[in-house]
Order: structure tokens, then C-alpha cells, then sequence
């Protein structure tokens, strides 16, 4: 997953959707996604080429598996001390010899999903504030584009390094709208196929379910599973929902999150965003990268293999919480 590793990783890519019938059959056509836009320094879906919604789900074509793991204590710390004899591997239930194993910081290319729907007037200001927490704690080197979510994805900011320029950004943005939250991921996927680094994140701040997209949470879930890209969501949850939508949230994001090893990071208080998002970056600065070969079968082509991950913890009674991708889709052959 890292430059100058002998992994042969690839991703094959492909721009039509007319061979992934499932999705197809939700939405004809060329899907062109054109917002209001939130200021007039963004710049919107419908023009800019590079958030295009219509693509196949990505493909992983593998000699060797890689598979990023978080390890979490019961207060949701980072634990960094574990060696490549506190992890077992399985595929399809059946246990891997670990081959490749890496605990370095390396940098990532993010997008973060920012809801700036019209629930979020209120919110907005503590928002910008999580994001230059979050932005802190990062590793110096990851680059970033943002994604408003609204009534349509609207591209916020697109690819830097400067997070001076993503914040000027944002401090011209105003929240109004809908949450297209789906769209707004699928147009996150499709974009980080870009990403200046091999390993890929998608962070989500919302505080909300969906109300306006044109693509399906099945289809979405879908999309996820295929995705060499890490999910993450800060969800700013009310004890009292307005809408049926809101009352779904949380469930939502867990389901979208744990496929790809990513995690649903809930906040109950908006003021403790800003915390939430700094722990959030030091979490994803700090994972395992576990690698083993799996064994080529004839008949494997299109097949899903399901990855597990088990935690053997150095000291008897420590309860450690695992997060990785739950599996991959075999390539063709």
C-alpha cells in the first residue's frame, strides 16, 4: 500500500457503469450532480469534471493483501505497542502467514465530507474549528479536498496540502439545503481515485441521515466493500431527532464505516467536536498494515473474501476493540 514496498498492488479502474447492473438499475443515464453553490468561491459537481458520479466500483487485483488495522483500548485510545505476533489472519476462515508487517506514519490522501445542509447553521462555526483541530494532528505531508454536503455534493476545496486554503475556504461557506450524504460519499470515492498516495481516507461530519440522494444505501454499502479506501464519520447526534432520517443516522454511518475498517466516532455534545476530531486524526496516524499472499484458486475470479482480524493482547485480561476492512472482491483472472 506503501511506494518503495515490494507489494504488487493494483487498482484497476473503469469509468462506466454499464457492467455493474445492481447499480445501473437505480440510475440511468449519465447522473450529472449540479448544486447552488454555497459561495462563489466553490466550485460545484455539475462543472467540474473530477467529481463525476457515474463510475464501476473499484477493483482490487492483488498478489499481495494489505489490510490496514486500528487497535483501540476500552476509552478508544490508539494502542501502537503491539508486534506482528499479537495478530492472526484469516481469509475465508482460514488462517494467513503474515508477511508483511509496518506500524510507520505514512501520509494519506483525505477527504473530508463536511454537512453544510441547513441543520448545521448552528453548528458551522465549531465545525471549522474540528477541521483545524483535526488538520493539527495530522501528519504534515497528507493532502486533502473537501466535500460539502447539502442539497448535492459541492467541491468546497480541491487537492492541497495547504490547510490554510481548505479553512479560507470554508470560512466562506454558509450551510442551506438537504443531505445528499450517499452522493456526497460516492462523489468522495470518486475523486480520492485521484489521491496523491496510495493509502486513502474519507472523514464524514454530519449530524444527520440522508435525505436527498439519488444513490441507495445498498448500493453505497456496496461500493465501500470494493473501495481500497479507509471511512471514518464524526456524527453529531441529538438525543432528539426531528426526522426519521436523523433518528437512522448513526446507523447509517457504523454500517458505511466498519466495511472498510473505518469507525463511526459519535458526539453527543457539539462542543466536543473539536476534541473528537484531533483524536480522530491521531487515531489514523497510528495503524498496522498487516500483508500476507492469498492462495490462488481457479474458480476465484469475482468471489468476496472475507477478512477477520484477531488481536492476541500482551497482557492476560486487556480488552482490545479491532477495526479493519471486512473484506475484498477477488480479481478476474
Amino acid at each position: 500500500m506503501f511506494s518503495g514496498r515490494r507489494v504488487t498492488f493494483f487498482l484497476v479502474l473503469s469509468v462506466a457503469l454499464g457492467s455493474a447492473p445492481k447499480m445501473h438499475s437505480q440510475i440511468s443515464g449519465q447522473v450529472h450532480i449540479a448544486p447552488v453553490p454555497l459561495s462563489r468561491e466553490t466550485k460545484t459537481v455539475g462543472h467540474s469534471s473530477e467529481l463525476d458520479l457515474d463510475t464501476k466500483p473499484l477493483r482490487v487485483d492483488v498478489d499481495t493483501v494489505l489490510v490496514p488495522v486500528t487497535v483501540v483500548d476500552v476509552a478508544n485510545r490508539p494502542v501502537i505497542s503491539l508486534e506482528k505476533q499479537n495478530f492472526e489472519l484469516y481469509d475465508g476462515g482460514e488462517q494467513q502467514t503474515l508477511r508483511y508487517f509496518s506500524t510507520e506514519d505514512s501520509p494519506i490522501s483525505v477527504g473530508v465530507l463536511l454537512d453544510l445542509s441547513s441543520s448545521m447553521t448552528d453548528k458551522i462555526e465549531t465545525a471549522r474549528v474540528a477541521l483545524r483541530e483535526f488538520f493539527a494532528n495530522s501528519n504534515p505531508d497528507d493532502d486533502y479536498f473537501v466535500i460539502g454536503i447539502s442539497d448535492r455534493p459541492t467541491l468546497v476545496a480541491d487537492s492541497t496540502r495547504s490547510t490554510g486554503t481548505i479553512e479560507n475556504q470554508l470560512s466562506l461557506t454558509e450551510p442551506y439545503g438537504h443531505t445528499a450524504l450517499l452522493d456526497s460519499i460516492y462523489a468522495g470515492l470518486n475523486k480520492l481515485r485521484r489521491g496523491r498516495y496510495p493509502r486513502r481516507a474519507l472523514v464524514i461530519i454530519s449530524d444527520g441521515g440522508d435525505n436527498h440522494s439519488r444513490y441507495t444505501a445498498k448500493e453505497i454499502r456496496a461500493l465501500v466493500e470494493e473501495a481500497d479506501v479507509e471511512i471514518y464519520a464524526l456524527g453529531i447526534f441529538s438525543k432528539v431527532f426531528k426526522t426519521y432520517e436523523e433518528a437512522k443516522g448513526e446507523s447509517l454511518l457504523s454500517m458505511i464505516t466498519q466495511a472498510t475498517g473505518g469507525q463511526t466516532i459519535k458526539v453527543n455534545d457539539i462542543d466536543e467536536l473539536p476534541q473528537a476530531a484531533a483524536a480522530l486524526s491521531t487515531l489514523m496516524r497510528n495503524q498496522y498494515v498487516l500483508g500476507y499472499q492469498p492462495g490462488g484458486k481457479q474458480n476465484d475470479a469475482n468471489q468476496w473474501h472475507k477478512i477477520t482480524v484477531r488481536v492476541l493482547p500482551p497482557k492476560q485480561g486487556t480488552v482490545l476493540h479491532v477495526y479493519n476492512k471486512q473484506g475484498y472482491l477477488a480479481p478476474r483472472h
